[in-house]
């Protein structure tokens, strides 16, 4: 299946919307859903930047993973030493540790196996995967970037 890039970019300009929903929810104490605000230091300023961002419990753990291509917080969080996730009027420092390609694919599929199919989906609309299935989203590993979290 040829990946879209209008429909992509459509895609992503409507859950840039959300995402600023759920930024202004979240910050008003209204906490919903796996999301939570993930603020890390920008790589290049310095300066902290914030993403509405679905933290997964998976594998016994809890994990983050890369939804777009070219996830601006995939590059800050590599970067950075620790990060500040944020749920509700509740924060706390976590680190983010990248999982090895080899390891992110049987995370990649429980993720399928247990998220909503929309989950699935998303990583063929953005370009990451060639199709909705677990062992597509799993073959496309070394696209998808998958931190683990830690308490600091």
């Amino acid at each position: 299946m040829p990946h879209d890039t209008a429909k992509a970019s459509r895609y992503r300009r409507t859950v840039n919307r959300i995402n600023t929903v759920i930024t202004g929810l979240q910050r008003a104490g209204i906490a919903f859903g796996p999301m939570e605000l993930l603020t890390v230091p920008g790589r290049r300023t310095g300066q902290p930047r914030t993403f509405p961002i679905a933290v997964l419990p998976l594998a016994g753990g809890r994990y983050i993973v890369q939804a777009f291509p070219n996830a601006a917080w995939v590059a800050n969080a590599r970067a950075s030493d620790t990060a500040t996730l944020t749920r509700g009027r509740r924060s706390s420092t976590v680190r983010l540790t990248e999982v090895p390609v080899e390891g992110r694919r049987p995370l990649l599929r429980e993720v399928v196996e247990t998220q909503p199919a929309s989950a699935a989906r998303r990583y063929v609309t953005t370009g990451l995967a060639t199709a909705p299935t677990a062992d597509a989203v799993a073959a496309a590993a070394e696209r998808i970037a998958v931190f683990r979290v830690d308490p600091v």
